[in-house]
């Protein structure tokens, strides 16, 4: 097992990463541009394209699941994979996380704030099925990091025998 010292290393790696390719996703200088845009147009503007309506985007994805423009897949399956890491890191760093409820508002709070972010900032779009997508992804990562600890418990018992 990884000790926790890389485990930090490679939890704060892993963060970086997903904020840029979530959040920071674009070339700096039109990062540049949309900051350079943001009044309070922008707010509304991002409010009339974000989807608060549950499955929406999730349906429209399975509708068009073999269009190679949209994406269906990738966008599904990578909202998901790229919130594994969170669910299966944050018990393995902090032992309050390993309890369910803990782990999983937390992680919902992360995605949320990921969401809002892109809502009020123009740098992506809001989605409310992200967040359902994401936390399947980190609830995930979740039964990883529980089934991962039984595996380890039963060496551990088989060793302690020999």
């Amino acid at each position: 097992m990884i000790n926790k010292k890389y485990m930090r290393i490679l939890f704060i790696l892993y963060l970086l990463i997903l904020l840029k390719v979530i959040i920071f996703k674009y070339p700096f200088t039109v990062m540049q541009q949309i900051a350079d845009s943001w009044s309070k147009e922008v707010f509304w503007e991002g409010l009339s394209g974000a989807n608060f309506e549950l499955f929406r985007t999730i349906k429209l994805y399975i509708r068009h699941w073999d269009n190679k423009a949209i994406n269906s897949f990738g966008n599904l399956i990578g909202n998901i994979v790229a919130f594994i890491p969170l669910g299966y890191m944050m018990p393995r760093l902090h032992k309050i996380f390993e309890n369910l409820f803990i782990c999983m508002a937390t992680a919902l709070l992360f995605v949320l704030g990921i969401e809002l972010f892109q809502l009020f900032s123009a740098f992506g779009i809001f989605d409310v099925d992200d967040i359902l997508l994401n936390g399947l992804g980190a609830f995930a990562g979740y039964l990883c990091f529980v089934l991962m600890k039984g595996i380890h418990k039963r060496i551990e018992k088989k060793k302690e025998k020999l």
